[in-house]
């Protein structure tokens, strides 16, 4: 019995993997969603318990009183999941294939448990005490199980504990005027982070989402969520539109096929926004276009601004064609305010949360030559700049959403290395990237100065215009 047990903690251990790193991490990047903390500690402390039944029953047989500690071990870990269901339907939408997955998670972890069950009746009837054993191959996979599944207890953990600060939102001063908004890309990265500011400080969300039931749960139902601005009645009024729409740029090579998602996520979401303010009875006094320094040629050796040329590669074309949408809106007599973002530094979301991770289990790399530079923006910083440009009408045009500090690359990786008190060991050549990311690569080995002269002469006040102040922040 023990050992028909054992395989089915075995197919747990597989199915728990594809769940955790499938679904938690790429699919709705759990570790880095605010509203996911308390998901996240039930998920640390019971992948912990696991680890522990993985390890005890894999290498012994635990009789008599001991029998009771792994039963108590496998009571709480079942009240744990059941909690977790709970938790998970108040906080967030599942994708039907999490919903599948977990289903097959508790069919197969009721079948082991009635097995142990069986079994630690068996041993309770036995002297107490511990007798070593070893089934083989199981034996293995449990012990290299355990070890896994404790290790992602602890990066749940430690997300969570790092999500401790974002429990409030950021206070931001958007003027003295109560505000109506309608924002796509509301559910992601930049865009929650702003709605929530927005929410807190009283003002009016109406959010264009692909899946309005999740956006609508993501917010408890504060915010107003639409599928489409088709939906929205041609009276509708709002003071700002803000267009953060778009799929990331920098998760997968750039095939044809997601060259045409990257390009159709921003400019459908875009055209549809424009489409309403076109017919909008009384329009929005502003538009606010998010874009990128990717705007800009990878190959500038002197620092680049706001009246520099574009480049010539996808990434500046998808750039073009996502701001030429301004110039009909400008056509509207609206005002617009375009910020190319560098990298959003933050904690919830972006790039940071993944190299700080890989930092901290591997040490630091060096991609390319190290030399290429790195145009960055703290999410804080991001926020501070779109509540301004909510009430500070001067803001007008194009603005480089960049830290005013460009450190190259070998530079930032040792600075984060510093911070999180870990060595810079590896060199990663360009060519392999290049082999595995074609043209995305670049956005890697590739980088120019870029300047946020306009910010700077609007004496525009950072609070982490230093590299150093941000991930001192951030680690």
């Amino acid at each position: 019995m023990i050992e028909l047990c054992l395989m089915l903690m075995s197919v747990q251990i597989l199915m728990g993997a594809f769940d955790t790193i499938y679904h938690h991490e790429l699919t709705v990047a759990l570790p880095c969603t605010p509203g996911a903390r308390k998901e996240l500690w039930i998920h640390s402390v019971r992948s912990l318990l696991y680890g522990v039944l993985f390890l005890a029953l894999a290498l012994g047989q635990w009789q008599g009183w001991f029998a009771a500690l792994i039963a108590s071990v496998l009571l709480v870990e079942v009240l744990l999941t059941l909690w977790d269901f709970v938790i998970e339907d108040q906080s967030r939408l599942l994708p039907a294939s999490e919903r599948v997955t977990h289903t097959l998670l508790a069919i197969n972890g009721g079948a082991f448990s009635l097995l142990l069950i069986g079994t630690l009746l068996d041993w309770s009837a036995q002297p107490s005490q511990v007798v070593p054993a070893w089934y083989g191959w199981l034996s293995v996979w449990l012990v290299l199980g355990a070890v896994g599944v404790s290790l992602s207890g602890l990066r749940d953990g430690l997300a969570a504990w790092a999500l401790r600060r974002l429990a409030e939102p950021e206070r931001l001063n958007f003027g003295s005027a109560h505000l109506r908004m309608l924002i796509t890309g509301g559910s992601g990265f930049i865009g929650s982070a702003l709605v929530r500011a927005a929410l807190a400080a009283g003002h009016e969300v109406t959010i264009i989402s692909r899946n309005p039931r999740a956006t609508a749960q993501q917010f408890a139902g504060q915010v107003r969520v639409f599928e489409s601005c088709v939906a929205l009645h041609s009276a509708e009024r709002f003071d700002a539109v803000i267009n953060l729409a778009g799929a990331n740029v920098a998760t997968l090579p750039w095939t044809t096929a997601r060259r045409k998602v990257l390009l159709t996520s921003r400019l459908h979401g875009s055209t549809d926004l424009l489409a309403f303010c076109q017919r909008a009875t009384q329009q929005p006094e502003l538009w606010i276009q998010a874009s990128a320094v990717g705007f800009y040629p990878m190959h500038a050796v002197s620092p680049l601004d706001e009246a520099s040329p574009s480049g010539a590669h996808f990434a500046a074309q998808l750039c073009q064609q996502w701001e030429a949408v301004t110039a009909e809106v400008c056509k509207l007599g609206i005002r617009t305010v375009t910020l190319r973002l560098g990298l959003v530094f933050g904690p919830s979301g972006g790039l940071f949360p993944k190299l700080s991770l890989a930092t901290r289990l591997s040490g630091g790399a060096v991609l390319g030559s190290g030399t290429q530079k790195v145009a960055w923006i703290h999410l804080e910083d991001v926020l501070q700049l779109l509540a301004r440009a909510l009430c500070d009408r001067e803001m007008r045009g194009v603005y480089n959403a960049v830290a005013p500090q460009s450190p190259n690359y070998r530079e930032f990786v040792q600075a984060l290395g510093h911070e999180l008190h870990r060595p810079v060991l590896w060199r990663v050549p360009a060519a392999p990237l290049r082999w595995c990311l074609g043209e995305l690569a670049e956005l890697l080995v590739q980088g120019a100065t870029i300047a946020p002269q306009r910010l700077l002469a609007l004496h525009h006040e950072f609070r982490f215009p230093t590299l150093r102040a941000a991930l001192m922040d951030l680690s």
